[in-house]
């Protein structure tokens, strides 16, 4: 590795952001992490159930092996995963789960072994999943990345810039070379919003997006407010491929009221089954693994069966019944094994001990996203993607239970490795050339008919009335997703998603419901409006992205169901293929969306 002070940007502070942030300082090079909240702001921080590995011969579980795990991540991807991509998640695991822990995070430990304890969730053959703080194991994850940061930051080793909204990623012109290929732009930098909501430009000589999901496409949903498809709208932008947007996974069981509390698939591991408002088991009729079964198959198995008792009492949800695991395993078992679960029903008045707690399918991660190698890199030079935001193909169509905190271990380590390492691009970079980055051997597609304007984040001068529109449209735009794009979907309702889409603003009318529910009007966040403004156009650009993917697709695989086409793709040799669709943004093919001029006009103070 070299330490020649390159700058690179992390943008997000989820697992991915913070460690690969950490290796990067580590490396020696200059670290910037951006995050448009604070730190603890991330999907990571939220995630209950655990980290899946297959840990060394005497840590796994009795018979598990890397291979069981790869076979099952394939099972759960439904054919369409990367296997190249599959097999260096599960084969590199363990040593990732070591720098976690070397790092300051501790995994909680079987009381009778000392081993690290592995739990068991939907899709796995084999108990894998480690945990930490019982059901709190995002967190503590989180928490110890983040204290290692700010230790690293009191340093002077990395930069941690917080409450920093990036609206757009710089790019500098490259001139073609002598045989004629042509000029390509590289990542400059970054444009963002400052914590005071003043304009700024950072230049760079790489960025890594670890910016998350876009969770908040929905009514429902498991993310924070921050998870808003920002990564995915800067890489479009900037002229980035993005691919398998049309596959959102949804989490069949989050709380069906107050803010969609998660609960953890690990409970279901443990024993709790699902059951409709009669209190009929109904899971097993559905799948053979029952309440085990994927996450999209259990998701759409409720839609169905909510739809087949329409007239049911309080027919809008399900039910998780987690009483027998109580009774099977003793008394204070749930809060002993599952606090944060058992603190967050508690104080909705719930005691699920002796209640079934009333769930519903809630959006809850993206499988789609920027479209990059086996080493986080991205179609345009200087600028890496890992985690949520990123497409690398390990999780196909379905991502199997708790592989997406390893695949933001795993694939940030490669990239800020491949950064680390990638002396001629440096070099190439530095002269204004694309230096040796390689071109994705895929085949984009140009996509038209989709939002390109950028987030103005301009202020608004009658904030009453803007702000009354803004939450409108961000409510309209959820419901028409929600509606529209969610876990079943058709032709004409992707159609009409994609035509309310195309229109300045999303009225209460797009759906032509009389009993369309108009919902509130008062800004849904705390975000300055101008702020928020630019997030809502992100979510309206991916959105269309997710709309034109879905419709593209005329097939049901994964978490990618079409009520109009609901057989999969067409299989060889009696194996699923894989068959995933990537885009790219025409308006921006073959030119540089922004100037490295642009960035080095801005303030001397802006270069950290």
């Amino acid at each position: 590795m070299r330490s020649d002070n390159s700058h690179l940007i992390v943008v997000g502070s989820g697992i991915a952001g913070l460690y690969g942030a950490l290796l990067a300082a580590e490396s020696g090079m200059r670290v910037t992490l951006m995050t448009k909240g604070e730190l603890a702001q991330s999907n990571t921080h939220r995630a209950q159930g655990g980290i899946c590995a297959v840990l060394g011969p005497d840590d796994a579980a009795p018979g598990d092996t890397v291979e069981a795990h790869i076979a099952d991540t394939l099972k759960a991807g439904a054919g369409q995963c990367d296997p190249a991509a599959v097999r260096i998640l599960c084969s590199e695991a363990a040593s990732d789960i070591t720098a976690l822990e070397r790092f300051g995070v501790t995994f909680d430990q079987d009381p009778a072994s000392g081993k690290r304890a592995l739990g068991l969730e939907g899709a796995h053959s084999a108990a894998r999943i480690l945990h930490a703080g019982g059901d709190a194991t995002g967190a503590v994850i989180a928490d110890g990345l983040i204290a290692a940061v700010r230790s690293a930051a009191r340093l002077g080793l990395i930069t941690v810039m917080e409450h920093c909204f990036v609206t757009e990623l710089l790019t500098a012109p490259t001139e073609s070379d002598d045989a004629g290929t042509p000029a390509r732009a590289v990542i400059a930098g970054a444009a963002y919003r400052d914590a005071g909501d003043e304009r700024r430009t950072l230049l760079a000589d790489a960025v890594l997006l670890a910016s998350g999901g876009a969770g908040q496409l929905f009514e429902f949903t498991t993310n924070p407010a921050v998870a808003t498809g920002d990564g995915v709208a800067l890489a479009w932008r900037a002229g980035a491929i993005v691919g398998d947007m049309e596959y959102f996974q949804f989490h069949p069981t989050a709380l069906a009221l107050g803010g969609n509390f998660l609960i953890s698939e690990a409970v279901r591991g443990a024993g709790a089954v699902l059951r409709d408002a009669k209190g009929d088991r109904f899971m097993p009729r559905y799948h053979p693994e029952g309440d085990l079964a994927p996450r999209d198959v259990v998701s759409r198995s409720i839609a169905a069966h909510l739809a087949t008792t329409a007239d049911a009492e309080d027919s809008a949800c399900v039910y998780l019944d987690a009483t027998g695991v109580e009774e099977s395993h003793g008394a204070g078992y749930l809060a002993r094994r599952f606090p944060t679960i058992d603190a967050a029903t508690s104080a909705l008045g719930f005691d699920w001990t002796r209640e079934w707690l009333p769930v519903t399918p809630a959006a809850h991660y993206w499988m789609g996203g920027v479209a990059t190698d086996l080493l986080g890199r991205t179609s345009v030079p200087g600028l890496y993607a890992a985690g949520e935001v990123a497409c690398t193909g390990v999780h196909g169509a379905n991502r199997l239970a708790s592989n997406s905190l390893l695949e933001g271990l795993v694939f940030s380590r490669r990239a800020v490795t491949a950064f680390a390492d990638a002396a001629a691009f440096a070099e190439g970079a530095a002269s204004g050339g694309s230096g040796d980055w390689p071109a994705l051997e895929i085949e984009p597609r140009p996509l038209s008919g989709v939002a390109q304007s950028q987030p103005t984040m301009e202020r608004n001068t009658d904030s009453g009335q803007a702000e009354s529109r803004q939450a409108q449209s961000r409510h309209s735009l959820r419901q028409l997703m929600s509606h529209h794009a969610g876990v079943g979907r058709d032709a004409a309702g992707l159609q009409r998603a994609a035509e309310a889409l195309a229109e300045p603003f999303l009225e209460p009318d797009f759906f032509g419901d009389p009993n369309y529910d108009a919902g509130p009007v008062a800004q849904e966040s705390s975000l300055p409006s101008c702020r928020q403004d630019a997030e809502d156009e992100n979510l309206r650009l991916v959105a269309s992205l997710l709309v034109h993917a879905a419709l593209a697709r005329e097939n049901s695989v994964g978490a990618h169901f079409r009520e109009d086409f609901p057989q999969g793709p067409v299989a060889q040799d009696a194996k699923a293929v894989r068959e995933s669709n990537f885009w790219i943004n025409p308006n921006v093919l073959n030119q540089s969306v922004t100037h490295l001029a642009t960035a080095q006009n801005q303030r001397e103070s802006e270069t950290v």
